[in-house]
C-alpha cells in the first residue's frame, strides 16, 4: 500500500510540473505576441493605444479560454506516453525523443479542436476567438523546452543529492520503488518479478536469455516493467541497467554443480568476478541495499544441524565461488552500501521457466512421464524451499528495517522441510501412485547437510507457506496439462543448455577483460 501512495503522489507532483509549464508556455506565447505587435509592427502609429489595449484583452481571453483545454490534452497524452507511469518506452534511451512526439502530439490535436471549436462556435462562445498560428507554434516550442527541461533538471537534481549523500555518508532515500533483478528471466526471477509487479514495485531485468525469453514474455506488456537484453560481464550492459535502481537482487549466476564443472574459468568469470563488477557499480550509483542470492550448498557434508555461523566446508566448484562472492560482498559493507546474502535451500516448485535438474522437480517428472525413479544413497541430507517461498524471502528483505539485514547471512529455507532424499521417494509415491522406487546404494553426491532457518525467522519474520507436497503436485499437473511438454528437454537443464556447444559458444563470445584471474589471485581460488 506504501508503494502505491508514494506512486500517486509522485504522479500528482508530475502533473502538476507539466501543467504549469504548458500554462507558461502558452501564456508566453501571447505575451510575445503582444510586445512583437507593440513594439515593431504598430509602433510608428501612436493614436492606436485603444487598438493594442484590445490586443492585450485579447490575450486574456484567449488564455482564459483555451488553457484549460490545451492542459488537458496535453496531461492526457502525456499520460498515455508513460510519463507518470514510467512506460518502457519513456524509460528507454529514446526519452526525449517520445517527449518531442508527444509534446507535439498534444498541441496537433489541440490545434485542430481548436480550430473545429472556432469555427462552429456561436458568437458569444469562449471559442470564438481564433487563436493565432504564431502562438501555437511558439507555445510549442517553449512547451518543449520546459517538459524536457524539468526532466533534465529533476535527473541532475537526482544525481546531485546523490552524490552528496555518498560524500556525507546520508542514505540516499527511505524508501525502494525501482529494483534490478539481475537474472530476472530465470527459474527465480520470473516468479520474483510477477511478485514486486503486483506489490506495486517498478522492476527491472538485466538477462542474457540464454534460457529463451518464455518466461518474461507475459511482462513485456506491463507498464512497470522494463527489460534489459544484455551481459551483466558487460559493465555498459550493467550501468544502463541501474539508472533507477533503488535495490539490486543479484540471482545471476551458472546454477548447479555439475554446469559449473564444465568450464572453471568461465564459472569464476559470471559467478565471482561479475558479482564483484555489479556491486562495486551498484555502490557507485548509491545503491544501498543489494541482495545476493547464495546456496545451502556451502556447508557441503556435515552430519550437524548448521546455521549461519557454522564452519564452511564446500564440495564443489559452485559453492566455493558463492562462498568467494560472499566474503567480497560483506568487505563492502558500509553507511551507503548494504549488502544482504541469502543462502538459499533446494528450490522446488513450478516456475515461468521450469528447471528440472533439481532433485524434486526431477523426481516427480520422472514419476508422472517414466513411473520410476532412481535414488543413489538416499540417506544423505537435504533442506528444501518452494521457489515462490524464496520470492516471498527476497521481499521481505528488501522490505525490512536497513539495521536488522545489513550486511547478514541468511539461511532460507524451513526447518520442517530438511529430509533425508528416501523420504523424498516416499513422498512421490503416496502422491504419484503406482510409482516405481529405485534405490542404488551408490551416493554419486557427497552433499550432506541440515540446516536451521532460526535467525531469518527471528530477525525478519519469514516462514514457509509451501510445502514439498504443493511442488509435487504442480510438476504432476505440469507434464499432465501439456504446459511441459518433454522435462528432458535441453532448456529445463542449466547443464544441458551450457553443454550444447551452440550455447557454449554464445555465452563465451564476448571479448571482455578477464576480470576472473585478478579476483581468484585474491580469493585464493
Amino acid at each position: 500500500m506504501k508503494a502505491k501512495n508514494r506512486f500517486t503522489l509522485e504522479m500528482f507532483e508530475r502533473i502538476v510540473a507539466d501543467s504549469f509549464a504548458v500554462n507558461f508556455s502558452f501564456f508566453s506565447a501571447l505575451l510575445i505576441r503582444f510586445f512583437f505587435l507593440f513594439n515593431v509592427k504598430y509602433q510608428a502609429d501612436v493614436k492606436n493605444i485603444d487598438y493594442y489595449s484590445n490586443i492585450w484583452m485579447e490575450s486574456l481571453g484567449l488564455y482564459l479560454n483555451y488553457a484549460p483545454l490545451l492542459t488537458i490534452f496535453c496531461v492526457f497524452i502525456f499520460y498515455l506516453s508513460g510519463f507518470y507511469t514510467y512506460g518502457r518506452a519513456y524509460r528507454s534511451k529514446y526519452k526525449a525523443l517520445l517527449i518531442f512526439q508527444a509534446v507535439s502530439l498534444a498541441y496537433l490535436v489541440f490545434g485542430f479542436s481548436a480550430y473545429y471549436f472556432h469555427s462552429s462556435a456561436f458568437s458569444f462562445s469562449p471559442f470564438s476567438m481564433h487563436i493565432p498560428r504564431s502562438v501555437l507554434v511558439l507555445s510549442w516550442l517553449i512547451s518543449i523546452t520546459l517538459v524536457g527541461g524539468l526532466r533534465v533538471g529533476s535527473a541532475l537534481w537526482r544525481r546531485a543529492t546523490w552524490s552528496e549523500a555518498k560524500i556525507w555518508g546520508k542514505p540516499r532515500r527511505n524508501s525502494i520503488r525501482n529494483v534490478l533483478v539481475i537474472g530476472g528471466a530465470g527459474y527465480i526471477g520470473s516468479v520474483l518479478c510477477r511478485d514486486l509487479i503486483k506489490k506495486g514495485y517498478d522492476v527491472t531485468v538485466l538477462d542474457a536469455l540464454l534460457y529463451g525469453n518464455d518466461s518474461i514474455l507475459g511482462l513485456l506488456k506491463e507498464q512497470n516493467f522494463d527489460f534489459v537484453k544484455g551481459d551483466f560481464r558487460n559493465i555498459e550492459d550493467v550501468i544502463r541497467s541501474m539508472q533507477y535502481a533503488d535495490a539490486v537482487v543479484h540471482l545471476g549466476a551458472i546454477v548447479g554443480d555439475p554446469a559449473c564443472a564444465l568450464d572453471e574459468k568461465l564459472t569464476l568469470e559470471i559467478n565471482l568476478a561479475a558479482t564483484r563488477l555489479i556491486a562495486e557499480t551498484a555502490r557507485g550509483f548509491g545503491v544501498q541495499r543489494f541482495i545476493f542470492a547464495s546456496t545451502c550448498s556451502v556447508y557441503g557434508a556435515s552430519d550437524e544441524i548448521l546455521d549461519e555461523k557454522s564452519r564452511l566446508n564446500p564440495v564443489s566448484l559452485y559453492a566455493r565461488t558463492k562462498i568467494d562472492s560472499e566474503k567480497i560482498l560483506l568487505a563492502m559493507n558500509d553507511n551507503n552500501f548494504s549488502p544482504i546474502i541469502l543462502r538459499f535451500a533446494t528450490v522446488y516448485g513450478l516456475s515461468p521457466r521450469p528447471r528440472f535438474d533439481l532433485v524434486i522437480n526431477l523426481l516427480a517428472a520422472k514419476a508422472v512421464s517414466e513411473g520410476s525413479i532412481t535414488i543413489f544413497g538416499g540417506n544423505q541430507w537435504r533442506p528444501f524451499i518452494h521457489v515462490r517461498d524464496v520470492s516471498r524471502a527476497i521481499i521481505q528483505c528488501l522490505e525490512a528495517p536497513i539495521r536488522n539485514i545489513k550486511g547478514q547471512i541468511f539461511n532460507v529455507g524451513s526447518d520442517e522441510q530438511n529430509f533425508r532424499i528416501r523420504e523424498l521417494g516416499r513422498i512421490i509415491e503416496t502422491l504419484i501412485p503406482g510409482t516405481n522406487i529405485i534405490i542404488k546404494k551408490e551416493d554419486q553426491d557427497r552433499r550432506n547437510y541440515r540446516v536451521s532457518f532460526k535467525k531469518i525467522r527471528k530477525l525478519i519474520g519469514f516462514s514457509t507457506k509451501y510445502k514439498i507436497e504443493d511442488g509435487i503436485l504442480e510438476i504432476k499437473s505440469a507434464i499432465e496439462s501439456g504446459f511441459v511438454e518433454d522435462y528432458r528437454l535441453p532448456k529445463y537443464s542449466n547443464y544441458r543448455t551450457l553443454s550444447d556447444e551452440t550455447n557454449g559458444h554464445l555465452i563465451r563470445r564476448n571479448s571482455m577483460v578477464p576480470l576472473y584471474s585478478d579476483v581468484s589471485e585474491k580469493t585464493g581460488l
